[in-house]
């Protein structure tokens, strides 16, 4: 059986893998499942300033991050970025 080079991952970078494993386990199951799946799925397409947003975001901890999600506090507008709608916007599809 021959193999296309769609059928391959993506190579990811130490950057992304790096990102995806704090996502993973940020120590509060909810934002765990949140942001893993998050990171699985868009972090090998951002660009270095939307991965930086991420790292931000992720630094700012992860009970911020789940009040901010669930519209329980407002979001400070440093946090309120393109990704932290897109994670939103994530999340209000699954």
């Amino acid at each position: 059986m021959s193999s296309s080079l769609s059928d391959t991952p993506p190579v990811l970078s130490d950057r992304v893998r790096r990102l995806i494993y704090q996502a993973s386990y940020t120590g509060m199951k909810e934002t765990d499942l949140l942001l893993g799946h998050f990171a699985k799925s868009y972090l090998a397409d951002l660009s270095d300033d939307d991965l930086t947003d991420f790292e931000n975001l992720l630094a700012a901890g992860d009970h911020w991050i789940y009040v901010w999600v669930t519209g329980n506090e407002e979001v400070p507008d440093a946090y309120n970025t393109p990704v932290f709608k897109l994670i939103k916007k994530f999340k209000d599809s699954n």
